[in-house]
């Protein structure tokens, strides 16, 4: 009777699992488009609900012939003697239960038959309107019959079309098309299924600045080294940071401040993209760009936002939302985040995978550009036009939304990194520590040594040289034998040795890394080559692919321009005599070590909370038109621009409305005509402003040439990165057609260009003086 009985009661289990199974893996509800698939699944749950309720009943009839045997034979009497009655006594609530829910699921079956004859009738409601379904012609929505048509061919090409409940059918289609995407109207019989108005959001948190940086840590994560060295990195400077913090607050007073919700995905790490930087980490790679990415991430955290942190396309496509199938399909909901922090490699994979959506959230993201991207190359059509071919750019963003490594350009976002500050206590140490006949090699990499023979013999009169060349048998064959090589350091170590050195040298290779500004905020004075002609994509194969035409005159243009004498010097190599007199005077030459503000922690922590604060490129103004023909009585409005006292260029007027949300604001802009082979950065620059593209939109229209005494026989609105601008040979004006195209960058023999100028705060070149 036990076995019976166990026997019994795991057929019960089994039947429920199954029943359980059949309802689970059909839930109604989880797509708009699944009423045939629980038609069928009611179907065989119906048929689970009748074997089960079946062989419940078989059950209880064996079980009621073994009580019966119980009463009428001596066989019950002989086991009752051997069994303790009350061993049984469980059977009979069992009995109980079982017949409790024999009759339950009889009760069930039969609402469940109730329920499909109604699914059923429905059934054939809504078939009936999903096969007569015809296209809309609504010009308000003109791409619509070619995104049927294309459904119709395409659909099956990506699981996410079914995923969203696409079968082939023509209503599945204008489902899709009006509910998923909107490239069409909504059908009138779907209107009862509009969901709900969606609840009023709520307040936003106020951002407070955050001290405990271990948590910033575990986000981060493991199993990389890059992970590894940018967490070594943030703890190293924690302190700096954390000082930097309290002096940002107390400069804030308080001001309110929105906590965003921002997602880092850093994607040049990401196994899809091959990470590179990882196992070259310990090799001696390439560290700039995580050196950029740890201080990224240790600026955003401490200004007190909420982070969620990527090194792979997985994670990534998780917190998206992004939908299963090859990406064609937008994201299932909403992105929950305000700003993405990422790089090019994460841009093409959030590209490839977020469908439609990306168009829609594109301007949150923000793309850490080591190089920088122009404006020329980042329009799509007008580099298609103009043969500015390019691997990485073509993504018709706004330019300030690429953030660099330096200054290059005003029309990207100088986003930075920090170099290690140094207090009262370490700078007295290493002035009087100083080897004066010491000097230390920019480059890790023997081929950077190649053919530098020559100028190691001339500098090797008159100093010590240091190399840290990585290698793992034998010394590189390229670094010569009077050279003290240390082999790949510890950043630790190689601080100290830059502490003790004179000299840090470079010989043209890597292009605008950190080394040298660490080295010179070390004490070093910086040396370094000059290239003539400049280097730039169109004569040199490093930057080559690249989407700038930014003329390259240094190793490191950012240390000439911005530092300079007596920290930085930069001479003709191909000169000997020059590069000689050079190493004499720098042997004699003392400095302080030098460190510019906005390569503190304190000026990176500025900079970021003034980008977060002020950028906003999802409500962006709209385009510049051609002018219409005016009746006489149309008066065009006046200018806000005035002629400043000295007449040589346009300001702000003073009686001119000012918008408080503007930013920068309007009053820091000067309006200045360029020389027909200088760029607008180098116009301002000369003036001691820094061009400002936000303000190109003042500039764009024919009165300002009028100000400023141009004569215009004719005026063209026109797609080039150059406009607006004169052809004064001609009298030919040219304005911008195109926003995306408003660029500080290029220049053109024939043109003299209008340029935004502004002021800026002493050693932060990217905020005006009442910008933060």
């Amino acid at each position: 009777r036990i076995f019976v009985l166990g026997i019994g009661f795991f057929t019960l289990c089994f039947l429920m699992t199954s029943l359980g199974g059949q309802f689970s893996a059909k839930r109604l509800g989880d797509s708009p488009f699944t009423i045939r698939t629980e038609v069928m699944g009611a179907l065989e749950s119906r048929g689970v609900l009748r074997r089960m309720s079946d062989m419940l009943e078989m059950l209880m009839k064996r079980m009621d012939i073994l009580a019966r045997l119980e009463n009428s034979t001596d066989f019950h009497k002989a086991d009752e003697a051997r069994f303790p009655l009350d061993r049984f006594q469980p059977a009979a609530g069992l009995m109980e239960r079982i017949q409790a829910i024999a009759q339950n699921v009889s009760d069930i079956a039969i609402k469940v038959d109730q329920i499909l004859r109604n699914s059923l009738l429905n059934g054939k409601v809504v078939e009936g309107r999903r096969d007569q379904c015809e296209v809309p012609r609504d010009p308000k929505y003109p791409d619509c019959a070619g995104k049927v048509e294309w459904m119709r061919a395409r659909w099956t090409s990506d699981p996410c079309y079914a995923f969203f409940g696409v079968d082939g059918t023509e209503c599945s289609f204008l489902i899709y098309l009006s509910e998923v995407e909107w490239f069409c109207p909504p059908l009138p019989w779907r209107n009862r299924t509009a969901a709900l108005p969606s609840p009023p959001s709520l307040p936003r948190v106020q951002a407070a600045f955050q001290s405990d940086l271990a948590r910033l840590l575990e986000l981060i994560g493991t199993g990389k080294e890059s992970l590894s060295f940018m967490k070594k990195r943030i703890r190293h400077l924690a302190q700096q940071w954390l000082r930097a913090a309290r002096r940002l607050e107390q400069k804030l007073k308080g001001r309110q401040r929105d906590q965003k919700h921002i997602l880092i995905h850093i994607g040049f790490l990401t196994e899809e993209s091959g990470d590179v930087f990882s196992p070259r980490v310990l090799k001696g790679g390439p560290l700039g760009e995580m050196v950029q990415w740890a201080d990224i991430l240790a600026a955003l955290f401490l200004l007190g936002h909420s982070l969620r942190v990527t090194v792979s396309l997985k994670e990534l496509q998780s917190h998206l939302g992004v939908p299963p199938g090859r990406g064609n399909c937008p994201l299932t909901n909403p992105l929950p985040f305000d700003l993405i922090y990422t790089d090019y490699h994460g841009l093409q994979q959030m590209k490839q995978h977020m469908g439609l959506s990306f168009k829609k959230y594109r301007c949150r993201v923000r793309v850490i550009d080591t190089f920088g991207t122009e404006p020329a190359y980042n329009h799509e059509e007008y580099a298609t036009l103009r043969g500015y071919r390019t691997n990485w750019g073509y993504w018709n963003l706004q330019p300030a939304q690429f953030m660099t490594m330096f200054p290059h350009t005003p029309d990207n976002s100088f986003m930075g990194f920090v170099s290690e500050e140094l207090n009262k206590t370490e700078r007295q140490f290493i002035k009087s520590n100083k080897v004066s006949s010491m000097a230390v090699v920019y480059g890790k990499e023997a081929s950077i040594w190649k053919g530098k023979e020559k100028f190691l013999a001339i500098l090797n009169k008159y100093m010590e040289i240091h190399g840290t060349v990585y290698y793992e048998t034998q010394r590189p064959p390229e670094v010569p034998a009077f050279v003290k090589n240390h082999g790949l350091l510890p950043q630790h170590e190689f601080q100290q040795l830059l502490r003790k050195a004179k000299l840090f040298i470079g010989f043209g290779f890597p292009y605008e890394g950190p080394a040298p500004l660490e080295a010179i905020a070390n004490g070093c004075v910086f040396l370094q080559a000059r290239f003539n002609p400049p280097h730039s994509s169109l004569n040199h194969e490093f930057f080559r692919g690249k989407p700038t035409s930014r003329e390259v005159s240094s190793q490191h243009p950012y240390a000439e321009d911005f530092i300079g004498k007596p920290h930085v010097w930069t001479v003709d190599y191909n000169n000997s005599e020059e590069f000689e007199a050079a190493i004499k005077t720098i042997v004699r030459t003392q400095v302080d070590p030098y460190l510019p503000y906005e390569y503190t922690c304190e000026g990176m922590l500025e900079r970021i909370h003034a980008y977060i604060q002020h950028q906003d490129f999802c409500t962006t103004s709209s385009p510049p038109l051609p002018p219409k023909a005016k009746s006489p009585a149309m008066q065009s409005p006046p200018s806000p621009l005035a002629l400043s006292p000295n007449a040589t260029h346009l300001v702000w007027s003073p009686s001119a409305s000012r918008d408080p949300h503007a930013w920068p604001p309007v009053d820091s802009l000067q309006v200045w005509v360029s020389e027909t082979r200088h760029a607008c950065t180098e116009t301002c620059r000369r003036r001691g402003l820094v061009c400002e593209p936000t303000f190109f939109r003042f500039l764009n229209k024919k009165e300002v040439f009028l100000q400023l005494s141009i004569t215009c026989d004719s005026t063209e609105y026109e797609m080039n990165h150059l406009y607006p601008a004169v052809a004064e040979n001609v009298h030919e004006c040219y304005l911008q057609k195109e926003p995306l195209l408003f660029s500080c960058a290029g220049y053109n023999t024939k043109y003299r260009r209008l340029c935004p100028c502004r002021d800026y705060r002493k050693g932060q070149v990217a905020l005006c003086r009442d910008c933060l």
